[in-house]
């Protein structure tokens, strides 16, 4: 048990009871990177002068009409915008067509497997307000899964592949915390319950994959010694939109 700010936060396993709260903090989760996805690529330098070049050509087309250059730019926004929520509802989908689909049979009947839930006491009531899981590989998946970074530019990839077989890794997905008990050191103490995981379980280091506007996530990693061991930009989605949105995954790994 831990307490920070007056709030007292409890990890443990997930419970089949949870899914219903679990799914709904998953998308949450999720959908709320696609605003600071937009953001970053409407910044970006390329994405600029795209827009002022669609803001002019609507100004002059509609006969120096600042509406049809607003409305022209307002069009381009948007585009960019579709991209990144097809980009994060994509992945969104997938995972609960996969793995959230059935958390008890993907991770709790496999002992290199684990899914746990952080719960607080709010106003009198228990309520789940965190999560984290790890998925452990082995043998001939671990190779192929450093074979999976399509698009990839590594950094130390080929040296991961080679220690592939040096007592499995572990990978860490769905590191999630509610709103309200953010910057209270949940995620520290989730990301904590994977790392002892992965080290009861005898495995050589610990895995993720972090989308680049995940800045919150990336400076928590990096506080416990995660580095960088590949980006990519294979998101699944469809090349155009992930070309658009601009969005990179950063793949990092800490030795255990």
């Amino acid at each position: 048990m831990a307490q920070k700010n007056n709030i007292q936060f409890s990890i443990r396993e997930y419970r089949p009871t949870d899914q219903h709260v679990v799914v709904s903090l998953f998308r949450d989760g999720i959908l709320e990177h696609v605003y600071p996805a937009f953001f970053k690529a409407m910044g970006n330098p390329d994405h600029v002068g795209i827009a002022l070049s669609i803001c002019m050509a609507g100004y002059v087309l509609g006969g120096s009409s600042y509406f049809q250059a607003l409305l022209f730019g307002s069009a381009w926004a948007g585009l960019i915008y579709y991209c990144c929520l097809d980009i994060y509802e994509g992945y969104m989908m997938r995972r609960l067509s996969t793995d959230m689909a059935n958390v008890q049979a993907s991770y709790l009947e496999n002992p290199d497997n684990g899914f746990w839930v952080a719960e607080a006491d709010i106003n009198g009531q228990s309520k789940v307000v965190g999560m984290v899981a790890v998925m452990g590989k082995r043998g001939e998946e671990e190779g192929e899964r450093f074979e999976d970074w399509n698009g990839g530019v590594t950094g130390g990839g080929s040296e991961l592949a080679q220690d592939a077989g040096e007592g499995g890794y572990g990978e860490m997905s769905h590191l999630i915390v509610a709103f309200p008990c953010r910057r209270k050191n949940l995620g520290s103490q989730l990301t904590r319950k994977a790392l002892d995981f992965c080290k009861e379980r005898g495995f050589a280091r610990l895995l993720l994959d972090v989308s680049a506007p995940q800045t919150a996530a990336i400076s928590l990693f990096q506080k416990f010694g995660f580095v960088q061991a590949a980006f990519h930009c294979d998101t699944h989605a469809n090349r155009w939109f992930a070309k658009l949105a601009k969005v990179n995954v950063m793949r990092m790994e800490k030795l255990i």
